[in-house]
């Protein structure tokens, strides 16, 4: 059965989420791609899911959180050489949210917590680097 990012250029979806003091969201990855690397909430856009959702989604997954309006901020293209992957991701953010986060994924996140985008914890996902760019314009 062929595999979205490794036969095939993978969909994903993410999302920054924001408090109001400005901290980021990120999780630790467990698994490929960019196991061990820090990274916006995010995964595999499904068949017929609009990437919105999906980013609304994992987010809710992974953190426990509730999310409420979205907005599209960018889309980010990595080709990872290390795990022989090709993703897009459509990238969103929002600081519509309520709830505190944990970590509801132990199987696929070691770790979740509050980071400043201008001084993230490393090493970070190329994606974060590229929404966060984003923020501080």
């Amino acid at each position: 059965m062929a595999k979205p990012g490794i036969d095939f250029p993978g969909v994903g979806a993410g999302l920054v989420i924001l408090r109001d003091d400005g901290k980021v969201l990120l999780c630790r990855r467990l698994k490929a791609p960019e196991a061990g690397f820090w990274n916006i909430v995010g995964g595999k856009v499904d068949p017929m899911e609009p990437s919105s959702e999906a980013a609304r989604r994992e987010a809710e997954e992974e953190t426990g959180l509730k999310i409420g309006k979205i907005d599209f901020l960018c889309v980010a293209e990595e080709i990872i050489e290390t795990d022989r992957q090709h993703w897009v991701s459509l990238i969103y953010m929002t600081r519509d949210f309520t709830g505190e986060p944990s970590l509801t994924e132990p199987d696929k996140l070691s770790d979740i917590g509050w980071f400043d985008p201008n001084d993230p914890p490393q090493p970070l996902s190329p994606f974060s680097a590229k929404a966060f760019a984003l923020l501080s314009k």
